[in-house]
């Protein structure tokens, strides 16, 4: 009886969702939605020096992203000698594949792009909840049917994190920030040996 109501303790504690396993507060205020404008300039090329390491496979380039319109972001990552690595468009509702290297083109590896780029590109989003920690706010995010929680401290964005089944499954940290623009950024894959680096060297 006693390992019963162990086992059950236990997989009431594996199986709550992230607010509650962090001990976030519920936070009522009406925010029906939050803006990430890290990439929201259409004057502006943002380029950062990239390294993307995936399982035992290292590439390193450029990555720039630019803000073609209201509906459309473009991502590309090239070498530092200007051949292209991968070529992608997002449009509010669509994602295109504009071109990839064969080396990269696997379909689970670009939906995980796809996602991850997803993440720093979407500027306004609507919020399905609000939690308090500390002196973070902190808003729970629907992006391609996946909870995402993004963290703002003293109303600047400073980390987002992608969960599944109530554990951190992607981190993304953004630091050395100003006036809206996040001179280093990291992502992090904790179930897969994926991480991206970015460092900018254009303000």
């Amino acid at each position: 009886m006693r390992f019963l109501l162990i086992s059950i303790c236990l997989l009431l504690v594996s199986c709550a969702s992230y607010p509650k396993k962090q001990h976030f507060q519920l936070d009522n205020s009406v925010s029906k939605s939050i803006e990430n404008p890290y990439f929201s300039d259409e004057t502006k090329d943002y380029v950062y020096k990239a390294s993307i390491d995936v399982y035992d496979k290292h590439f390193g380039g450029l990555l720039i992203i630019k803000k073609i319109n209201e509906q459309e972001h473009r991502v590309v990552f090239t070498t530092e000698m200007g051949n292209k690595l991968f070529d992608f468009s997002f449009f509010e509702d669509d994602f295109k594949v504009n071109f990839i290297l064969d080396e990269l083109n696997k379909k689970i590896l670009i939906n995980i792009l796809k996602k991850d780029f997803k993440v720093l590109i979407t500027e306004k989003i609507n919020v399905t909840n609000r939690f308090s920690e500390a002196d973070n706010h902190i808003f729970e995010i629907i992006i391609y049917n996946k909870k995402h929680y993004y963290y703002f401290n003293e109303n600047q964005l400073s980390h987002v994190i992608r969960t599944k089944n109530g554990k951190e499954n992607v981190q993304f940290l953004f630091t050395e920030i100003s006036t809206n623009f996040a001179n280093q950024i990291s992502i992090k894959h904790n179930n897969i040996k994926l991480q991206i680096t970015l460092k900018s060297i254009t303000q």
